[in-house]
Formats: C-alpha cells, structure tokens, sequence
C-alpha cells in the first residue's frame, strides 16, 4: 500500500523526536516512526487490531511493569 499521500498526524505534546505518527487509508491505520518518515516501515493495521491496541492501552497492557511480568 502507498501511504506517501496519507495526513500523518502525532500528538501535539509530543516534541522530544521519539514520537510515532498515524495515518488513516481505506479503512486501514498506519503507524510510522518520526525519525523515518517517508524511508522507515509502516505497521499497518485493521479496525479491529487498532481498537484493541487502544483498548490494550487505556487498560495499562503496555507499560513497563505489565511487559516485563
């Protein structure tokens, strides 16, 4: 899939450089490194694994101390 025309968009608080960005294309979410864009990989994912990465984060899935139990 192309995403060279994608609306990229990250968080607005995000300035340190370690942000990723996402874009949404015909019914896909892509998900690209700031460092690499426009040359790095873009993970790309259905509705249904984007809501439950996001369900997985509100819950605390991806924290530190969940990953390293």
């Amino acid at each position: 899939m192309d995403w060279s025309r994608a609306k990229w968009r990250k968080a607005s608080g995000s300035s340190s450089g370690g942000c990723v960005e996402v874009a949404m294309q015909d019914d896909l979410i892509g998900v690209r490194d700031t460092k690499d864009a426009g040359t790095g990989p873009v993970l790309v994912f259905n509705q249904r694994e984007w809501s439950a990465f996001l369900d997985g984060t509100a819950k605390g899935e991806f924290t530190f101390e969940a990953l390293s139990e």
